[in-house]
C-alpha cells in the first residue's frame, strides 16, 4: 500500500466505506474492511501531510527550508 497514490488509496477507502454503508456484509469480513479502510485512511493523511510540507517551504539562500511566510 505504501506505494499508492493519494488518488488510488482514496479510490479504494470510498469502496470499502460504501461497502460498510450497505450493512450486508458478513461481521469478519465488516472488521477485515474496516481495518483496511483504517490503514488506508492513515496512509492518504500521511501522504497528504507530506505534500503540505513540500508546499508550505521555500528553499533560502542557504539551502535550509523556511515557510513561505519567511522574509528572506
Amino acid at each position: 500500500m505504501s506505494k499508492q497514490s493519494f488518488e488510488e488509496a482514496l479510490k479504494e477507502l470510498e469502496t470499502i466505506v460504501a461497502a460498510l454503508e450497505e450493512g450486508e456484509l458478513p461481521l469478519e469480513e465488516a472488521v477485515k474492511k474496516y481495518e483496511a479502510g483504517r490503514k488506508l485512511a492513515e496512509h492518504c493523511q500521511t501522504l497528504l501531510e507530506d505534500a503540505e510540507k513540500v508546499l508550505t517551504k521555500v528553499m533560502t539562500k542557504t539551502g535550509e527550508e523556511a515557510p513561505f511566510d519567511s522574509e528572506e
